[in-house]
């Protein structure tokens, strides 16, 4: 199965080599959206494009960077940490719980902040989910759905787990476990781990490398020893009932059997049996807790058949007791404690009041939320937070909550880029609507535009051609004032309608006269008091000398009329 950083990877190898082909083939070519991009950029990314060419940086950035990227993903992914040597030998799965002294480690265990318990039945589960607070476990939901239906997404890890600590514990069916009582020395959790294992295969009513196992300790009155309940199941059993939740999307992180809690949580205050009704699954099956000394001697499981349920009730209990005076814990005849609720009292009280001839001291059993929460406390405070779940089945369960993360956040990308390109799309229709219809309305427009810009020609040119006649006659008429009597006018041309051209003769001694009717022409203004000519642009009058006399032309820039 293929993990987040290959499919990552993959996608980012994709996505390059797909755009080279689709650049190769012209097909698609980003190099234009690439320029418009530097374009509106400007600065050092324009030049960089300019410099380098857009065919260059398309390959190198969009092809080549995501193959790139995504070859250094794979190969990230690829890696895998050392391992130690593998032993090859059949040895069963181990796991502890307990209050022994657990052996250090310098991994820091993550704070748990919410716990899910899952009590599946053959008719219906139930969940419960609780949030850490003030170092318990207060309920925060609770839940029932049928044997066939997914527990809701609440009840599942989500990406808060990354942060904030999430547990998810199911209880394993009682009819899959079986549970042995025994005394072992006080010592520390190697030492119990090792004197367990010895014992093992005495223990086990299976091979030992067809189970898991897992131990846990409950109160001693001797400070000296310890007691030991190890519990054992059947990997088939266990490794089938985990594909069960699996299919349902629950990924359990630990396995635990309720009747321990039940049992931890009962106050012994006198010897004799408890017997918890329906603690190894069935209506008529029961554990029997055998407690003398203060001390929790044996488990037993008793069963009570449709006929002649009291003979076959005292029938056992007196097999139980004879075992007992052989091992030597047994010191008294045993009073009877029944921990049963109301319903399940009603049953089994009767039997055992009649079976065993004297009264049953009934004890009200923890409800099943309380029960949860205490399943949830002894998992958070246990050593590693070992159980019956094998550990490859734990090292699965967190890959595929990685990859679920990976995926997810992968989706949530491409939903993004898709509602982009959506709203970039119909932006571009809008955009692409609006400039059709302008484009209709200046088609519309085009020849009324046309016919106002040839009336404004024309009126540009009559206006032109007024100011023209207007402009001559001026002319005329301040030459006709200024010319002195002396000189003689010959030629008279307006060329261009800014020009002023004059030609004509003169004595020989009248130079200082053509300087002052050049000087006085210069200065000739309109009505208005406005320069007639611009000085800057004219000439001054030149003159040469004739065997008859001076010739003379003077040039002169005229205004326009909007500068007058």
């Amino acid at each position: 199965m293929m993990n987040g950083r290959r499919i990552t990877g993959s996608i980012l190898i994709g996505i390059g080599l797909v755009i080279i082909v689709l650049k190769i083939a012209r097909i698609y070519d980003p190099a234009g959206w690439l320029q418009k991009f530097s374009d509106r950029t400007g600065g050092v990314v324009a030049q960089t494009v300019k410099n380098v060419g857009t065919d260059k940086l398309t390959y190198i950035i969009l092809g080549g960077l995501p193959i790139l990227i995504g070859a250094l993903v794979l190969a990230g992914g690829e890696k895998k940490p050392k391992q130690a040597a593998v032993v090859t030998s059949p040895t069963p799965t181990v796991t502890t719980t307990g209050t022994i002294a657990p052996a250090k480690s310098n991994a820091a265990q993550k704070a748990i902040r919410t716990c899910t318990v899952v009590q599946v039945g053959p008719q219906s589960k139930q969940a419960w989910q609780f949030e850490a607070k003030n170092g318990s476990f207060v309920l925060n939901r609770e839940q029932r759905v049928s044997a066939e239906q997914p527990l809701p997404a609440n009840f599942q890890k989500d990406w808060r787990a990354l942060f904030q600590g999430k547990l998810n514990i199911a209880w394993l069916p009682p009819e899959k476990v079986f549970l042995r009582v025994i005394q072992l020395p006080h010592s520390d959790y190697n030492e119990t781990l090792s004197m367990v294992e010895f014992q093992m295969e005495k223990l086990s009513p299976m091979p030992v490398a067809q189970v898991v196992w897992t131990l846990h300790v409950l109160p001693h009155s001797g400070g000296k020893m310890q007691t030991v309940v190890v519990v054992i199941a059947s990997r088939d059993a266990v490794e089938s009932f985990l594909g069960q939740l699996e299919g349902q999307g629950y990924l359990a992180d630990a396995l635990k059997l309720p009747v321990l809690d039940q049992l931890q949580a009962t106050q012994v205050q006198t010897d004799g049996v408890y017997m918890y009704p329906e603690a190894l699954g069935g209506p008529n099956v029961g554990l029997a807790a055998w407690w003398y000394g203060g001390v929790l001697q044996n488990l037993d499981i008793v069963t009570l058949p449709a006929a002649e349920a009291a003979v076959s009730l005292r029938e056992q209990i007196t097999q139980m007791a004879w075992a007992g005076e052989l091992e030597g814990w047994l010191t008294a005849s045993p009073r009877m404690h029944l921990v049963a609720s109301p319903e399940q009292a009603s049953t089994w009280e009767p039997v055992m009041r009649e079976g065993l001839d004297q009264q049953v001291q009934i004890i009200e059993p923890l409800a099943p939320p309380q029960l949860a929460a205490a399943t949830a406390r002894r998992v958070a405070h246990s050593p590693g937070r070992l159980t019956l779940l094998p550990p490859e089945f734990g090292t699965r369960y967190h890959q595929q909550f990685v990859d679920r993360l990976w995926m997810k956040g992968l989706l949530a990308v491409c939903g993004l880029y898709l509602i982009g390109v959506a709203v970039y799309l119909v932006a571009l229709g809008a955009a692409t609507f609006r400039a059709n219809g302008v484009e209709t309305k200046v088609a519309g427009l085009s020849n009324s535009y046309t016919n106002t810009l040839q009336l404004k020609a024309r009126l540009d040119i009559l206006t032109e051609r007024q100011a023209l006649k207007y402009a001559a006659l001026d002319c005329w008429k301040a030459v006709a004032e200024r010319l002195p009597e002396s000189m003689t006018l010959e030629s008279f041309n307006l060329g261009n309608g800014r020009r002023l051209t004059l030609h004509g003769s003169a004595p020989g001694e009248s130079i200082q006269t053509m300087l002052d009717f050049d000087t006085a022409l210069r200065r000739t203004t309109t009505a208005n008091g406005i320069p007639l000519f611009d000085w800057e642009k004219s000439e001054s009058i030149h003159f040469t000398h004739t065997p008859n006399g001076m010739r003379w032309d003077l040039q002169l820039e005229l205004k326009r009329a909007e500068d007058r």
